[in-house]
């Protein structure tokens, strides 16, 4: 993968985080909440109806994740602009740092809520920000006499 395909990468996935803390955060007073609880539902697999967004504690876990996942998305973004662009091996062990600090907690957390298939989801979720740094090859310049 080329270093212009990688940043790309990373931005859109860098960009699709915030909009999903976004969607997070808006979903507790607008229609979302209805896609908000059918993830809920669908973390909690199978689709049976039976999470929703019906207390003050889970309201406020969700405008707390949704404000980390801008916050984070927002973070990868800058890394990716300001540090992975000019030296990718520093970038990339810093966001790979980062992603995995994330990954690990919440998915032993929610395998141990019972809420097994959101591990399933958080590593795809990983996925978006590992594979275009560990798919990174830099171009290797011919050597002149």
């Amino acid at each position: 993968m080329t270093h212009d395909t990688a940043s790309k990468a990373l931005k859109l996935a860098a960009l699709g985080t915030v909009l999903f803390g976004l969607a997070m955060v808006l979903a507790l007073v607008s229609p979302l909440r209805l896609a908000l609880e059918l993830f809920l539902d669908l973390v909690h697999f199978p689709l049976d109806g039976q999470q929703a967004l019906d207390s003050d504690s889970t309201h406020v876990l969700a405008a707390i994740s949704g404000g980390l996942l801008v916050g984070t998305g927002s973070l990868i973004w800058g890394i990716t602009t300001e540090v992975y662009s000019k030296a990718p091996k520093i970038g990339g062990r810093i966001i790979l740092t980062g992603i995995l600090a994330w990954y690990l907690p919440d998915s032993f957390g929610s395998y141990m809520v019972g809420a097994w298939f959101n591990v399933v989801l958080n590593t795809v979720f990983l996925a978006m920000f590992a594979v275009p740094i560990l798919l990174y090859r830099p171009v290797k310049q011919p050597v002149t006499a």
